[in-house]
């Protein structure tokens, strides 16, 4: 579901640009105050999963990793690293990825390491990411190519999570969970007489819950991705980068 602070987004060149999660981190430079951090922690809670699989690509074992993400974004926090972002770049994907790169070869004293238990919690990491992790097939892209695919996983994700809220919270469920399987594939013959007898509709009445379903998942993609970029006009751009990613 949205946050009660998400205004809608018009994914227009021409139309007007909320005000993401990554542009109120940006115009804040990083600065010390409740909007800034509640909006980076939103971000960084939605797709810590990410950096965390890249570092265990990179070597580190479990906890290792679970530490180091932890120490991260402690760091990104204490240290205002946001103030170094270019808003010119505005991809919070590649900001994020820019910055653990430098933390894990700057930052980061293996002398110092962080005991097992004893890291600081600033985000809270489940398991799931590194069952995520063990049940990805063999792969033999870059660790920074994967990134992008788990990022771009974990974005369209998000997106779909809203989309079964939204149809739940309107009483739809069944609809959403019936015409689900049309926002990946296209319908077969019969397949919209199949779910009209389910739910009580007329072929001509599913294909226009389709066209609604499908418009609306778009419609959140793009609000996902507008959280993650500096400039409206940055949004389509992202979607065909992300869609790339995932091959």
């Amino acid at each position: 579901m949205a946050d009660s602070t998400e205004q809608p987004v018009q994914t227009t060149s021409g139309g007007w640009f909320q005000t993401t999660h990554w542009t109120v981190v940006l115009a804040a430079g990083g600065a010390d105050s409740a909007q800034t951090s509640a909006a980076l922690t939103g971000l960084c809670q939605t797709y810590w999963p990410s950096l965390y699989a890249y570092v265990r690509r990179l070597g580190h074992g479990q906890e290792e990793a679970k530490d180091l993400t932890q120490e991260f974004f402690a760091r990104l926090l204490e240290k205002q690293w946001l103030a170094q972002a270019d808003p010119a770049r505005g991809r919070f994907r590649s900001f994020m990825l820019t910055a653990m790169n430098h933390f894990l070869t700057n930052e980061w004293r293996r002398g110092q390491a962080i005991k097992r238990g004893g890291g600081r919690e600033i985000i809270s990491l489940d398991d799931t990411a590194e069952k995520a992790y063990i049940a990805e097939p063999a792969s033999d892209l870059t660790p920074e190519k994967l990134y992008e695919r788990k990022w771009a996983l974990r974005l369209f994700a998000r997106a779909l999570d809203r989309l079964r809220e939204q149809y739940a919270v309107a009483g739809k469920g069944a609809v959403y969970h019936a015409l689900k399987e049309f926002l990946s594939t296209e319908p077969q013959t019969g397949d919209y007489a199949r779910v009209g007898a389910q739910l009580a509709m007329t072929n001509g009445a599913v294909s226009a819950a389709v066209h609604r379903l499908r418009h609306r998942y778009r419609e959140l993609v793009r609000e996902e991705v507008a959280r993650t970029v500096n400039q409206p006009e940055d949004i389509e751009d992202e979607v065909r980068s992300l869609l790339a990613a995932l091959g």
